[in-house]
């Protein structure tokens, strides 16, 4: 059964690769204390596949070989396999409270699936064979893989091929019979370093005359000329502390890597697209209603632990009785449940593409994500207003276990009779971390820019709205001719 356990994921990812944080090369950098609570966080993928109470949500059949496979390999098959993704990224961000980081290779996999499907139909050509050929070797060995969509970009107010540096969007720069040269660079890479491999997408819709911008590959996260620089995030080096506390959520975390292609070579049976420009956007906009449905499981996840965590430190406090209070959870609870409701209701609709596979419904697709550009943050504003101004005012750890200061940082931390200083400290930590420190990236900022800002939603929703067949109706009951 090709299912790995946490260990055997752990050992397979124990390679060099041309790594820097903070100006440095690293080696080893499975043993880096700020990069290890983002492999703590795969690693309980794997765990969790490996448990019979899980199996159903977290494993799989293929249909390409009948066995047992893990669900982030899967190319869906029906609604019900939409359906339980969304409850299996919910159930892991509960486990983790952060990003758990194998959400964009799936998503790609599963857009670019019907993508080769339908390119080759049109031009003969041979992408979707390959694809399934790669994808087997994902599934036989339970691999993680990246998807890797972003550019740089460059100057904004210019296309890929009008700008002043053309490596500002990843392109080929050199061809031959055996395959093709690329560089460029891929930013904002939720979980490259912890992949084995990443599936390289265009980043936009491309034009005539940007063909060498139009390339979608698979390739190793250790490939020879792919260069890692570890994204920085707010309080970041407290992981490099002694005091595991002040980290807040010291068991589990995400990562970001901005990662560069300097002439990397991309043999033949790993391009899934090369020139093909009418079919970038589609591509692009495929990947982008999967990972839109995603974020109604994954930040929903995280909010149940966020809810919990405020309802604690209510009870904490000694106000968990005040009618505010319960008013404010509830508040929080309902914007939750209505992110899930509209990840439940794309995959609900969705609908089988000719490739075979199946597809959500874009327009709740995007308006499932077009609501977690907003209701995270209010269900963080709510955390901050019950937790009170003490989360991001609290002595360090340090101070609080010091024999000197560290009776009286406790007498007054303390409350409620019954109640651990220490254990309120540590959920204290924990919201600030998920509200203001290194976890509010992917609750936050990434529930924002994550699949496509705001207004990318916008667009999306205004072309799959059907304006005009609104218009129809109230000209028919109105008898407007």
């Amino acid at each position: 059964m090709p299912l790995k356990t946490p260990k055997e994921y752990l050992d397979s990812i124990k390679k060099e690769v041309n790594l820097y944080i903070f100006g440095e090369k690293v080696k080893k950098f499975w043993k880096h204390p700020i990069i290890r609570p983002s492999i703590n966080t795969v690693m309980k993928i794997y765990e969790l596949a490996q448990m019979k109470e899980y199996k159903d949500i977290m494993t799989t059949t293929s249909h390409l070989t009948g066995d047992i496979i893990n669900r982030f390999t899967h190319i869906h098959q029906s609604v019900d396999d939409l359906i339980k993704k969304v409850k299996m990224l919910r159930l892991l961000g509960q486990q983790t409270a952060c990003c758990f980081q194998r959400c964009v290779g799936f998503d790609t996999a599963n857009a670019l699936y019907s993508v080769t499907y339908e390119m080759d139909k049109k031009n003969k050509t041979n992408y979707h064979e390959r694809f399934i050929k790669y994808w087997l070797e994902v599934q036989n060995q339970d691999l993680m893989v990246d998807g890797a969509m972003t550019d740089s970009k460059g100057d904004r107010g210019k296309r890929p091929n009008n700008q002043p540096d053309p490596d500002a969007y990843l392109h080929v720069v050199d061809e031959s019979d055996d395959g093709i040269v690329v560089r460029g660079a891929k930013i904002h890479q939720t979980g490259f370093l912890n992949s084995h491999r990443a599936i390289i997408m265009p980043t936009l819709s491309l034009r005539k005359g940007e063909e060498e911008y139009a390339i979608s590959f698979g390739v190793n996260t250790n490939e020879k000329g792919i260069t890692q620089v570890y994204g920085r995030q707010s309080c970041d080096t407290r992981k490099m502390e002694e005091n595991k506390l002040d980290i807040g959520n010291f068991k589990y975390g995400g990562q970001e890597i901005f990662v560069i292609f300097e002439d990397v070579f991309i043999p033949n049976d790993q391009i899934f697209m090369k020139g093909e420009i009418k079919f970038s956007g589609e591509l692009v906009n495929r990947f982008a209603g999967f990972h839109r449905q995603s974020y109604g499981g994954c930040k929903v996840g995280v909010g149940d632990v966020l809810i919990g965590a405020t309802a604690l430190i209510a009870q904490y406090n000694g106000v968990e009785k005040a009618s505010h209070i319960k008013d404010k959870l509830v508040e929080m609870i309902h914007l939750n449940e209505t992110i899930f409701s509209c990840g439940i209701a794309c995959s609900s609709l969705g609908f089988k593409r000719d490739a075979g596979n199946y597809e959500m419904d874009m327009l709740l697709a995007n308006v499932c994500k077009q609501n977690v550009t907003r209701f995270p943050y209010e269900i963080s504003r709510l955390a901050e207003d019950i937790a009170g101004g003490i989360i991001c005012t609290m002595p360090s750890e340090a101070d609080f276990n010091s024999d000197e200061i560290g009776p009286l940082v406790k007498k007054y931390l303390s409350t409620c009779n019954g109640v651990s200083v220490e254990n309120r400290y540590k959920v204290l930590r924990f919201i600030e971390n998920l509200s203001l420190g290194v976890a509010a990236v992917s609750y936050k900022t990434e529930s924002m820019h994550g699949a496509g800002s705001p207004q990318a939603q916008r667009i999306m929703i205004a072309r799959q709205a059907g304006l005009e067949k609104k218009i129809k109706l109230i000209k028919n009951i109105l008898d407007i001719k």
